[in-house]
């Protein structure tokens, strides 16, 4: 019996796949009509991308076969659907992102506030997670968690080291951080006499609560970066994946709607909402790790402790073997510079930005598009030599010379770029035409027209806890891609502003917070050990922060006056 029940669970994912398209079967059988087609297709995407029976990028293919076969679209209509100007902006947006990471500029960046902001507690909690949101801003969650994770861990190692440890590693490299030259040096004090003294380490409190409290320290650092990782993606429309679907989501289901989101105007309204939620968690997390006393947390009136110095130097240290800034680097901050400055001004909506003013239409508006300056920014880095033009030898062939590489190269990317990203934003933007053009979503929205007697802001404020509670045991691009179509159809049923659900609830999809397996961030934190699924829990399920709070900014923000156009 044990075997067969082994034998099942081994084969789990080819019954899903044989077993769930049979057992809906019936619904499009009994019932023909567009609608009901179109729900039958939704209904086992959604199953599939819940069990994860396919690669959620196969499952997001489906429509391609299933929409012509049951007459809701064309084949040429849906496959146009999945190369749209969002998942060019998708592309472009990463491939400025891979020569940022490629050329190591978001090292450089990160180690250089963490020595600004120094390595006392409640500083050192808020310095990696202004970094990690940062740089969460403009390359992926997941390259920002597996580079600050690292670091984080090598500079606890320091911190957490008692002075009989640091007589015995004194000179020795730090094995955990690879990159680190030598041991801390021990400070020393220069008597009158002349003779060297070390300087006196702190009382030792009871070795039980050190290793308490260094513990705590260590569960608060790791999920700051992660927590902080997931904040930063929202800050941007190109920061994280569900962005970019409410964006091809809004132009899918409202093509008149003027090009309302774009660059400008999302990071306008998710920029504060990011700062919010960030400044909250840090002060959630120094309170649940780090403890009440703040004068000890942010070394007021203290002195600075050995391990303290010690953790110090491994940044500067790590830092000083960056070097000098490269011409590689130089070149690619001026271009990603560039990029963001043309990102906010070509058509910024308080003012004619150039698109309007050098690309005009026959309506006075810019015809070129955010993922145009993508795609201009990152052909260029294939052109761009990586150093100064110059002749040098070919060192596999003496004698020969050799131009200096691109900054980027397709290799590069074509290793680093998530292709399958893009078939799953495709593959949600094919599931939005769908339902508009079968009338599922019409026919959604009328059917969830009792909840217009409830208060706006309450309506959006559970829509967003259902989409952060689904969002856990979901990738939270399947969520979105699932969610916004019904959202907006239900607005418009109830006569409230589409963006008023759908901004928020977008926001919330990507606060998944209390499992490992909810964001890969998590996921990272998670496999370096030293924290358990409880713990990750009490950073969030603990709440008030950081999902009802993070709900109820976005809900607040998004109830702003929101002109729609056309």
């Amino acid at each position: 019996m044990a075997t067969y029940w082994q034998a099942l669970w081994a084969y789990r994912f080819y019954l899903v796949v044989l077993i769930l398209p049979i057992l809906l079967l019936p619904l499009p059988i009994l019932i023909p009509d567009k609608k009901v087609y179109c729900g039958y297709s939704i209904i086992l995407m959604a199953l599939f991308w819940s069990t994860e029976a396919l690669p959620l990028a196969v499952t997001a293919l489906l429509p391609i076969v299933l929409f012509p076969m049951m007459d809701i679209m064309t084949a040429s209509k849906v496959c146009l659907v999945y190369f749209n100007d969002t998942n060019i902006l998708f592309i472009g947006g990463l491939m400025v992102a891979i020569a940022v990471e490629h050329w190591n500029l978001h090292k450089r960046i990160a180690l250089q506030v963490l020595l600004i902001v120094g390595v006392r507690p409640a500083l050192l909690m808020l310095g990696f997670m202004l970094v990690t949101a940062f740089l969460s801003m403009w390359i992926s969650n997941t390259a920002t968690t597996a580079m600050m994770v690292p670091i984080a861990h090598a500079v606890l190692q320091q911190l957490h080291r008692s002075p009989k440890d640091q007589d015995l590693e004194e000179g020795r490299d730090n094995p955990t951080f690879q990159l680190q030259e030598a041991g801390p040096q021990k400070e020393v004090t220069r008597l009158d006499n002349g003779q060297v003294q070390p300087v006196p380490p702190g009382p030792l409190k009871p070795k039980s609560q050190r290793d308490q409290e260094q513990l705590r320290f260590s569960q608060g650092m790791s999920l700051c970066v992660c927590y902080s990782a997931s904040i930063g993606g929202i800050a941007t429309l190109t920061g994280t994946t569900p962005n970019l679907v409410l964006q091809g989501q809004v132009n899918e289901l409202f093509p008149k709607n003027d090009n309302v989101v774009n660059f400008a105007s999302w990071f306008a309204f998710a920029f504060p909402t990011m700062i919010i939620l960030l400044l909250f968690a840090w002060l959630w997390l120094q309170v649940l790790f780090l403890g009440f006393n703040f004068r000890k947390n942010f070394g007021i009136g203290g002195q600075v402790q050995e391990q303290e110095k010690a953790a110090f130097q491994v940044i500067k240290q790590q830092h000083k073997q960056l070097g000098p800034m490269t011409f590689a680097e130089i070149i690619v901050t001026f271009l990603f510079v560039l990029l963001v400055l043309l990102w906010f001004t070509r058509e910024p909506g308080f003012f004619l930005g150039w698109g309007d003013l050098a690309f005009p239409d026959h309506k006075g508006e810019s015809i070129v598009s955010d993922g145009t300056v993508a795609i201009f920014i990152s052909i260029i880095m294939f052109i761009v030599p990586s150093k100064i033009p110059g002749l040098t030898q070919d060192p596999g062939k003496p004698g020969k010379l050799k131009a200096p590489p691109a900054i980027l190269s397709w290799k590069t990317v074509n290793e680093k770029m998530p292709w399958n990203v893009m078939l799953l934003l495709g593959g949600g933007f094919a599931l939005a035409r769908g339902s508009e053009e079968s009338g599922l979503s019409a026919w959604l929205g009328q059917k969830l027209t009792p909840l217009q007697d409830l208060p706006a802001s309450a309506i959006t404020f559970i829509l967003c806890l259902l989409v952060a509670t689904f969002t856990e045991c979901t990738s939270n691009v399947a969520t979105t891609t699932l969610f916004l179509p019904i959202l907006a159809s239900m607005a418009q049923a109830i006569c409230l502003h589409p963006l008023y659900v759908m901004l928020p609830c977008t926001l919330a999809a990507s606060l998944a917070f209390m499992l490992p397996v909810a964001t890969p961030p998590n996921a990272i934190v998670f496999s370096f050990g030293g924290l358990k699924v409880t713990d990750m829990g009490e950073g969030n399920g603990q709440e008030p922060l950081p999902r009802p709070i993070g709900v109820g900014a976005a809900t607040q923000e998004s109830s702003t006056d929101i002109t729609w156009p056309g």
